[in-house]
Order: structure tokens, then sequence, then C-alpha cells
């Protein structure tokens, strides 16, 4: 639904998970499993980036034709 957009990882926390108790490290976490599913290389995402200090963006594979 968000495709493009910035979310943060407290809003991930609050979206997903229905909290947030000060630890992001379980969005860590998460992300880091569902790159190792959804990308070819997940150490060089194309499709989920993280953004330091802002949260992440999925980038839709249509958009990078």
């Amino acid at each position: 639904r968000s495709g493009g957009r910035v979310i943060s990882k407290e809003e991930l926390l609050g979206k997903v998970w229905g909290y947030y108790g000060g630890d992001t490290r379980t969005v860590d976490v998460h992300i880091w499993r569902l790159r190792r599913k959804i990308e070819e290389d997940p150490q060089n995402p194309k499709l989920l980036h993280t953004l330091r200090g802002r949260g992440y963006r999925l980038q839709w594979e249509e958009d990078l034709e």
C-alpha cells in the first residue's frame, strides 16, 4: 500500500505489531529475513531499501523498469 513511501521503524512497529516499545531491532531482523526471501542479492537490495535514520522504502518492480 505504501510503495515508494518511506516508512519509519516506529511506524512499522505500530502498524504491524500494534505497539512501539522503544526497541526497533525487531524490525531490523524481520527486514533482513524479508530481504533474503525477495531480493536476488540481499546484500545489494533493489526492492527494499534502507534510508539511514529515516526508515525503509519498498520499490515495486514495475518502478524499476
